[in-house]
């Protein structure tokens, strides 16, 4: 009991040391939030995005069309289509914009690598989208019908042919083809992307994400159209001409007009059996490959572009998720100086040598020293959290409580770390030299320094591992920035922080020497 007193008296001795050192306070407290202050206000939007929140795809949707099937009458745009299998396809996020005035901005100044615009004829060009030669254009002349060019029936049927039309589905026009060698041909369906010059990279992956949403929208409709012909008696009518039809067959397709159609749809229904996994008549991919439809929120489609966070601090921007627990980790162990100038202190002092002749043993000191700076460190680690949740409006993530594990577990391989370095050095220029670089170089491996250890390659990762603030980050970056953290892996990071700060105390309960000659 008398040596629990004893170090109780330690421990309130130096942490009234600790507390009037101003510089330590500085460190501890202004230093990490000065630098997540630099950081939140200076680093790109698209730092430390969440890995759900996937890719995002800025669309302008300037469609005027509505699609029009004489089988289907009326339904959505084909820009709806083509919006809602965006947001079905796995880690994409779909942002709207309104005006090109907005999208041109965006690019120019960076904030989006490309927005993909949607002009207002996308769904009459879909529409016309064929394998087909052609609609009815190529059947007949307007000039050779009508020589007059003021003619007001040759006028009407200019204006049922336009594509400016509303009145007839225009696939009735003529057939487009909307491919090329490089996949889908964009312009062919008043389709743009604007992109930004300086994320080339970023520009051609939504690029190719739009290429595949379009090649899932057009493809199926023109996959169905065309196989629908082979249904049709129209078509037969064209088999009778080809001249190396067998005469029988001829025959009957001369003599029997009344037979063509169940002819056709037998036609039809053998080619679909050659095919049992597809529905040929599809119009849509889900249907086509006979997949169950994903039903994406509706929300979804009608997000609106937004700031990653506001003001000038860019309060509640994800950058905050990763930035406040990686200076949270790096600053911690910056205790590493502050606990070995302290014992150079005592050692110059001549108190270290007072300690000696006292009734306690190694171990009673070591922790008399260490309770006042894990108290400090402690108070470090969740007045930063404070400062993060008042200042930068940083969000605790789904399991809070947590964070009361992870903190004291940080704090207590940062303090290990601290005494074996004090338990080192002899002099104020050895902890310095010994503490900076040994922080710096951590700091470094970890990927704290970064603010993002994901920025590391795969090596470097496999390096990060022999340092406590990995697994600390790793901690974090579950309960901060998952929606439905591992907490095995919390748990774990916990677990082998705890191993760190004891494995450091042990050799610093070894090294440690209480005389101040040695």
């Amino acid at each position: 009991m008398d040596a629990l007193m004893v170090i109780w008296t330690l421990a309130k001795k130096d942490l009234r040391l600790l507390v009037r050192d101003a510089r330590a306070m500085i460190i501890l407290l202004a230093m990490p939030l000065i630098f997540i202050l630099v950081l939140g206000v200076s680093l790109g939007e698209n730092f430390g995005k969440k890995a759900a929140a996937g890719l995002r795809v800025t669309v302008l949707d300037l469609d005027k069309g509505v699609s029009r099937d004489f089988d289907r009458p009326a339904l959505q745009k084909w820009s709806e289509t083509l919006r809602r299998d965006l947001n079905e396809t796995a880690d994409i996020r779909v942002e709207f914009v309104h005006s090109r005035e907005e999208a041109e901005y965006l690019v120019r100044t960076g904030k989006r690598a490309a927005v993909l615009v949607i002009g207002k004829n996308f769904s009459k060009r879909v529409e016309r989208s064929s394998f087909l030669a052609s609609g009815w254009g190529d059947y007949f002349t307007i000039a050779a019908c009508f020589p007059q060019a003021g003619d007001p029936v040759a006028l009407a049927l200019r204006a049922c042919l336009d594509e400016s039309q509303d009145a007839l589905p225009l696939y009735v026009h003529d057939g487009l083809n909307p491919f090329h060698r490089d996949g889908v041909n964009l312009k062919s369906l008043d389709v743009e992307v604007l992109r930004d010059p300086t994320q080339q990279t970023a520009a051609a992956i939504i690029d190719q994400v739009a290429q595949g949403s379009l090649l899932r929208v057009v493809l199926p409709w023109m996959i169905g159209r065309a196989f629908e012909k082979i249904g049709d008696p129209v078509f037969l009518d064209l088999l009778e001409k080809e001249k190396d039809l067998p005469f029988p067959v001829k025959v009957f397709l001369k003599n029997f007009p009344n037979q063509k159609k169940a002819l056709s749809t037998g036609l039809q229904n053998s080619v679909q059996n050659l095919f049992p996994r597809y529905n040929l008549t599809a119009k849509t991919w889900a249907a086509l490959t006979k997949e169950q439809e994903i039903v994406a929120d509706k929300s979804d489609l009608n997000t609106q572009f937004a700031e990653d966070g506001t003001g000038w601090l860019k309060r509640g921007a994800s950058r905050y998720q990763l930035l406040v627990p990686s200076y949270l980790v790096m600053f911690a162990f910056f205790l590493v100086l502050t606990v070995g100038w302290l014992f150079v202190a005592e050692r110059r002092q001549g108190t270290m040598k007072r300690l000696v002749v006292a009734p306690l043993t190694k171990g009673q000191i070591l922790v008399g020293k260490m309770l006042p700076c894990l108290f400090l460190s402690l108070f470090q680690g969740f007045f930063l959290f404070g400062a993060g949740k008042l200042i930068f409006d940083m969000d605790w993530g789904a399991e809070p409580t947590w964070l009361l594990a992870v903190v004291p577990a940080t704090s207590f391989a940062a303090i290990g770390l601290a005494m074996l370095v004090a338990s080192l050095a002899r002099t104020e220029t050895q902890v310095a030299i010994y503490g900076t670089l040994l922080v710096l170089i951590l700091a470094i491996l970890s990927g704290c320094l970064m603010g993002d250890p994901g920025l590391w390659d795969e090596r470097m990762q496999v390096i990060s591992r022999f340092t406590p603030h990995a697994w600390a980050l790793d901690a974090y970056k579950q309960l901060l920035t998952n929606p439905k953290p591992e907490l095995k892996i919390v748990l774990q990071g916990c677990l082998v922080l705890a191993g760190f700060g004891a494995g450091f105390l042990a050799l610093a309960w070894w090294y440690l020497k209480l005389d101040a000659d040695s």
